[in-house]
């Protein structure tokens, strides 16, 4: 029987990897096993960063919301528990994007927990 050993399709697809491998250091740039590797482990952690960029944000939301409430006296937890109790349904992300770039509607949202 013959040997059959791929021919242009095999050579595209190492072609492809190594493309995909430009600038990894060693013979990660190289070599098609070790660029492969290199590749599919990439690919892992690009996905992981996805979900920990999410994670990130809402953390980072959160402490600007903290910072910002500290000058009304509040605490973030009591404030998260107002919005709910006054049906103002405002997501951490806006409330944080307000308290950064427009403090006296930010203001009028707090006074409203206040009262709530």
């Amino acid at each position: 029987m013959a040997r059959v050993k791929g021919g242009p399709r095999a050579h595209a697809k190492h072609k492809k990897v190594l493309k995909l491998a430009e600038g990894y250091r060693g013979t990660r740039n190289r070599l098609f096993r070790r660029a492969q590797e290199g590749v599919i482990r990439a690919g892992e952690h690009a996905f992981e960063g996805r979900r920990q960029r999410k994670r990130d944000m809402r953390r980072l939301w959160i402490t600007r919301l903290s910072a910002a409430l500290i000058q009304y006296d509040m605490k973030y937890s009591r404030f998260i528990a107002g919005l709910k109790k006054s049906d103002i349904l405002l997501n951490r992300k806006t409330l944080s994007e307000m308290a950064i770039n427009e403090p006296k509607d930010f203001e009028k949202v707090v006074n409203a927990v206040k009262k709530g």
